[in-house]
C-alpha cells in the first residue's frame, strides 16, 4: 500500500478511480475524462484517460477544453453572490425590481433565491424560443419574461435547466449597467481574477484551444431529459463568438475548474485574491429545500424504480445531505459536501469536512440518471483513499 502520509491519502486506493474511468471507456460507455482530485488544495491525482475524440481517435490530454453543460451553473451563482455580497440585491429581493417586464403572467413574486433553487415555475427546457436565438441572452430573457409560470413560484422544485439562469445573468448584466456582456463581467471579475486562463462564455475557442477542444457527443439516444441533438448542437456553436447560453455553453478545462472549486473550498478566496464572501459562500451551500423532492428525478423513478430523491438544495450548489438514496457526490461524502453538474457529462465537488476537492470532465455524454450513479461510484472511490 501507498499511502501520502502528509495528506492521509492511501495512493493505491485512489488509483482505483482512473482504473474505474478506464474501464468505462473500454466498454465504450464514454469516450474519455480528465479527473483532477486535491486535499488541502494539494493536486493527488491529475490524469487524462481515454479519448477527446474516440471517432478520431484523439487522445484525451491534461488541458483539453470541454463545453461546461452545467456546472457553469455555479459561475453564474457566483456573480450573484458577488453582486449580494456589495448589497446591490438579496436572496429575497424580487426579480421585477431589476427586470419589471418578469412580473408578467403571475411571476411578480419570483425572488432572486427562487431562480438559484429551481423554484420559479420554469419549464426544463427552452419553448418557445427560436434555435438561432438560444445564444442571445436578451432575447432569451425576453421570451422567458412573457412566460406563463408552471407552477406557483416558490412552491416546488422543477430543474430549469436553461432560461433559470439567463434570467440570473439578464439581473447580474443590467446591475452592472448594462455595458459588458455577462461573459464579459465573468471574465473580468471573476475568472481572471482566479487565473482560470481556459475558461470563457461568449467568446468562442481561442485559436490555442481549438486543437484541444473536445466535441459534445452523446452516447445514449434513448429516452433522455435533454434532446441530444440539442446537446450536441450547443457543442458546436459554443465555438462561436457571441453565442452565450449562461446555463452551460462555456469552455473550461479540469485545472481552471479546479481552481474556482479551490476557491470556494476556501471560503471565497485563492492565492490572496477574495472573490466571495465566506458568509455568503456558507449561505449558498446549505440545503434551503427541505424535504422537497427534485422533479427533475421523477422519470427516474418510474424508468430505473429510484425512490423519491429530496433536491438538497442550496441557493448556489447541489448539497449531498443524507440518507441512503442514489447520489452523484457519492454516499461516503460528508453531508455538507457541496457542487455541480453537467447533463450526462460534467461534476465537481468540494467536501469541506475532508478537505478534498474533485473535478471530473468527460467526453461522451450519457443518460442523465446513469451518469448519475457513475458519479456516486467514482465519488465513493475518491472517499474510499481518504485514511485519516
Amino acid at each position: 500500500m501507498t499511502t501520502n502520509h502528509s495528506l492521509g491519502i492511501d495512493a493505491d486506493r485512489l488509483a482505483l478511480l482512473p482504473a474505474a474511468i478506464e474501464a468505462d471507456v473500454r466498454s465504450d460507455r464514454i469516450d474519455g475524462a480528465v479527473i483532477l482530485v486535491a486535499r488541502d488544495g494539494e493536486i493527488v491525482l491529475h490524469e487524462a484517460i481515454g479519448f477527446a475524440d474516440r471517432a478520431a481517435s484523439k487522445p484525451m490530454q491534461q488541458d483539453s477544453v470541454f463545453v461546461t453543460m452545467s456546472i457553469f451553473k455555479q459561475m453564474v451563482a457566483a456573480a450573484v453572490l458577488q453582486r449580494i455580497d456589495r448589497g446591490e440585491i438579496s436572496f429575497t429581493t424580487q426579480v421585477r425590481e431589476v427586470i419589471p417586464e418578469y412580473a408578467a403572467n403571475g411571476k411578480g413574486a419570483t425572488t432572486v433565491g427562487d431562480l438559484l433553487l429551481h423554484k420559479a415555475g420554469l419549464p426544463l427546457g427552452a419553448p418557445g424560443i427560436p434555435p438561432e436565438l438560444v445564444g442571445d441572452l436578451e432575447a432569451v430573457v425576453a421570451v422567458v419574461c412573457a412566460m406563463v409560470p408552471q407552477a406557483v413560484p416558490g412552491t416546488s422544485i422543477a430543474y430549469a435547466a436553461v432560461v433559470g439562469h439567463a434570467v440570473l445573468a439578464e439581473m447580474v448584466r443590467r446591475l452592472d449597467g448594462g455595458h459588458r456582456s455577462f461573459g464579459g463581467i465573468l471574465k473580468q471579475d471573476l475568472m481572471e481574477p482566479l487565473g482560470m486562463t481556459d475558461t470563457s462564455l461568449g467568446f468562442g475557442l481561442r485559436e490555442d484551444q481549438v486543437d484541444r477542444a473536445v466535441p459534445v457527443v452523446v452516447k445514449d439516444h434513448g429516452p433522455a431529459l435533454l434532446d441530444p441533438h440539442i446537446l450536441e448542437g450547443v457543442g458546436k456553436k459554443a465555438a462561436v463568438p457571441g453565442f452565450e447560453v449562461p446555463s452551460g455553453s462555456a469552455y473550461t478545462t479540469a485545472y481552471d475548474w479546479f481552481r474556482f472549486a479551490e476557491a470556494c473550498r476556501q471560503g471565497g478566496q485563492l492565492d490572496g485574491v477574495r472573490i466571495l464572501s465566506p458568509a455568503v459562500l456558507r449561505f449558498a451551500r446549505t440545503i434551503a429545500t427541505g424535504d422537497l423532492t427534485n422533479s427533475l428525478w421523477d422519470y427516474a423513478q418510474n424508468m430505473r424504480g429510484w425512490p423519491a430523491i429530496r433536491a438538497d438544495l442550496g441557493p448556489g450548489f447541489y448539497v449531498r445531505g443524507s440518507g441512503i438514496t442514489p447520489h452523484a457526490f457519492g454516499l461516503l461524502s460528508s453531508p455538507e459536501t457541496f457542487g455541480g453538474l453537467g447533463a450526462g457529462s460534467n461534476c465537481f465537488w468540494v467536501d469541506p469536512a475532508r478537505q478534498l476537492t474533485y473535478v471530473f470532465l468527460s467526453a461522451g455524454l450519457l443518460e442523465d440518471s446513469y451518469s448519475w450513479e457513475r458519479h456516486q461510484r467514482y465519488a465513493d472511490l475518491v472517499q474510499s483513499s481518504v485514511i485519516d
